[in-house]
């Protein structure tokens, strides 16, 4: 560990954030590959299959992002723990966040479970898309608890900057998912297969074994991390801190949560084959933002370990050449989107016509400001990292309901834009959420937040927070 730390509390900045950079990377790529695995075969099956996996996504979607809140903090105090050279704290956060992730997915799957279709009747599906929608939705919820278990696993060694584990796990999970989707998803010989269902079972059963072993890593103890049965005990005082921590973490990613299921709502009011076509495009979008989301999350460890080892300025140093390279990185790739749209999308939906117009259309009116989601994505990491989940929570309402819903309304019912006005939406929040944020980010408040310290708990730096937002 000593070489890894000196590196990422002293050494040059660059090879700090390819050296996490990278595999968590190739990570999100893979991970991702369970969406395109699941995008590529239930494509096969038709508009109406694709518009009830997307039209499910979000609400499930939702139902984590409520949880996420507690795992943010997890992570955030580790890596900072970490910096400050606090082991046995670092043992213990994962201890207690592992076990608060658990009883919270359970709690949260099952309320998604029995509510799943009344969601569905308020986003008004149709008739023909509403019973797969139905069956992914309740196997997605039963897979809850077994996501975020990994996910915390995932974020704990993350901020302990740990990043081969996780790649091994998911690579073996990935692969396993492409053998088990098409099989459950079609059938072979006599079995017949689940259809859309079986998409939602592939991930269920490579998610719980990714859990499964992730637990199994840290009660083996040889990656940095080291749990006992007795390191589960509840720590109640603990808890308190972590959901004053963060519970601006859960409405932040509620609120992009919220806003994809209203955007849900606007889109199904233009009919299956819009609502395939922003499936399609959102799917795109998602690969898109792995690199960036790669490097937010390289930006989480190196801004949390350096405010936990006292050393804001070099926060600030490293969000802002990240930021740089998020810029240009997505801007290239939004040209290279561009100019080969349909290519793209007619990997996932081949054979209908309409929705490769639709989705080719909704990716080149949105690409070429992708660098702003770069900017955005870089500067809201070391906002969490370094403490201040107030603050990205604010640009999370502020980006989904001051900004981009409104103005798809707008443009999508009140002109004559029609469902191009949704695709304008994403185009015009990308550019003025990636300014807001920089300048908020510039005008270096956020480095004032010690976490760590040892005479404050975190309930109290948090109410400190608090206030001093309230009053700038």
């Amino acid at each position: 560990m000593a070489d890894p730390q000196h590196l990422f509390l002293h050494g040059s900045i660059s090879k700090a954030l390819l050296k996490l950079g990278i595999p968590i990377i190739l990570i999100n790529i893979l991970q991702s590959a369970y969406q395109l695995t699941d995008a590529f075969w239930v494509g096969r099956l038709g508009a109406e299959q694709v518009a009830a996996v997307s039209v499910s996504m979000p609400v499930t979607f939702l139902v984590i992002a409520i949880g996420s809140g507690l795992a943010m903090a997890g992570a955030i105090l580790s890596a900072q723990y970490m910096g400050a050279g606090q082991q046995d704290k670092v043992n213990h956060v994962a201890a207690q966040t592992m076990l608060m992730v658990t009883i919270t997915a359970t709690i949260l799957g099952l309320i998604g479970y029995v509510l799943s279709p009344y969601f569905l009747t308020l986003l008004g599906v149709e008739d023909q898309v509403f019973g797969d929608a139905l069956k992914f939705m309740h196997v997605s919820f039963i897979g809850v608890v077994f996501v975020f278990i990994y996910a915390m696993f995932q974020a704990l060694m993350r901020g302990i900057g740990q990043t081969k584990v996780p790649l091994y796990i998911v690579s073996a999970t990935v692969l396993l998912n492409f053998v088990l989707d098409p099989l459950l998803i079609f059938g072979f010989g006599d079995f017949a297969g689940f259809g859309v269902m079986g998409a939602a079972l592939a991930t269920l059963i490579t998610q719980s074994l990714a859990a499964a072993i992730g637990v199994w890593v840290f009660l083996r103890g040889r990656h940095g991390i080291q749990l006992k049965l007795s390191s589960f005990k509840p720590d109640w005082q603990y808890m308190k801190q972590a959901f004053f921590l963060g519970a601006p973490g859960s409405v932040e990613l509620s609120a992009r949560a919220f806003g994809l299921i209203i955007m849900s709502f606007l889109v199904a009011s233009f009919g299956t084959h819009t609502i395939a076509s922003y499936g399609v495009g959102s799917n795109i979008l998602q690969m898109v933002m792995i690199p960036a989301m790669g490097l937010s999350m390289a930006v989480s460890t190196l801004v949390g370990q350096n405010m936990g080892a006292r050393n804001p300025q070099r926060a600030a140093q490293i969000t802002r050449l990240a930021s740089l390279w998020g810029l240009l990185g997505l801007t290239l790739v939004g040209v290279v989107a561009y100019l080969f749209a349909e290519y793209f999308v007619a990997f996932f939906i081949p054979d209908d016509e309409s929705v490769i117009a639709g989705s080719a259309e909704f990716i080149r009116v949105m690409c070429l400001t992708w660098g702003g989601i770069g900017v955005q994505l870089c500067v809201v990491a070391a906002f969490r990292a370094s403490g201040n989940m107030l603050n990205a929570m604010v640009v999370s309402l502020l980006s989904q309901c001051v900004i981009q819903f409104p103005t798809a309304y707008i443009l999508s019912k009140h002109t004559s834009l029609g469902p191009q006005g949704i695709w304008y939406s994403f185009a015009i929040t990308n550019v003025l959420v990636a300014i807001i944020t920089y300048l908020w980010f510039a005008a270096g408040r956020w480095q004032r937040t010690q976490l760590t310290k040892e005479d404050k708990d975190i309930a109290k730096v948090t109410q400190e927070t608090l206030i001093e937002e309230g009053n700038h």
